[in-house]
């Protein structure tokens, strides 16, 4: 998907690559793709989103990662030494002359992303863009003080973060100009529930996108 002079590439699953003057993987898991990156951001630390291996095919001596607090640990995996930030939830960093603020993500009515965890999502603005990765996470109250955001990557896979119809939800809640969904196809969800999201969001006035996996 071209934005301008913002290129987006859905890898699967919750990983997206962001190309403009820098190259920026979102939680990149068993991606096809060989980009070298500029800025990696991990939301949270679970397996299919904290990958070493995909990250360790895509950095470089240069490449700096934003990360949780909790995944510290596992960067000594990686097969170079690379600067990191790490932020909790309302922290922001600039890399790059990129904004990134970490975002609430979390579960209201499951287990499986706690509060507490002070995991992320993320809004960057990579060439005067504003985009919304959600992470894993259901619909939350913080959603509605986003303003602006060009872009919306939103899980709608259900059983550990929205369903589509909550991720619709999100979407009419937040108002961005384009709307994605993400999180399926995977471990959990499929194409229809892209397709169920697409459908409720432009019901609402929302424009949505469903990327093909690159």
């Amino acid at each position: 998907m071209q934005l301008d002079n913002i290129e987006i590439k859905w890898l699967g699953h919750s990983g997206f690559l962001i190309k403009g003057e820098k190259t920026i993987y979102i939680d990149p898991y068993q991606i096809d793709v060989n980009d070298k990156a500029d800025l990696i951001l991990i939301t949270h630390s679970h397996h299919d989103h904290l990958s070493i291996e995909d990250i360790n095919r895509i950095i470089t001596n240069n490449t700096q990662i934003v990360i949780p607090n909790d995944c510290l640990s596992k960067l000594g995996k990686l097969s170079k030494e690379i600067k990191f930030a790490m932020l909790e939830p309302g922290m922001s960093v600039n890399i790059f002359g990129i904004d990134i603020k970490a975002v609430p993500a979390y579960n209201v009515n499951k287990h499986f992303h706690g509060k507490t965890e002070y995991w992320n999502g993320y809004v960057i603005n990579p060439d005067g863009k504003k985009i919304y990765h959600a992470g894993d996470t259901d619909l939350i109250p913080e959603m509605g003080e986003l303003e602006g955001i060009d872009i919306a990557l939103l899980p709608v896979g259900g059983t550990y973060t929205m369903t589509a119809e909550e991720a619709a939800r999100a979407a009419i809640l937040i108002r961005p100009k384009v709307a994605i969904p993400m999180h399926f196809g995977k471990a959990v969800g499929s194409k229809e529930d892209a397709l169920k999201f697409m459908e409720a969001c432009e019901q609402d006035g929302v424009s949505c996108r469903v990327l093909e996996k690159q």
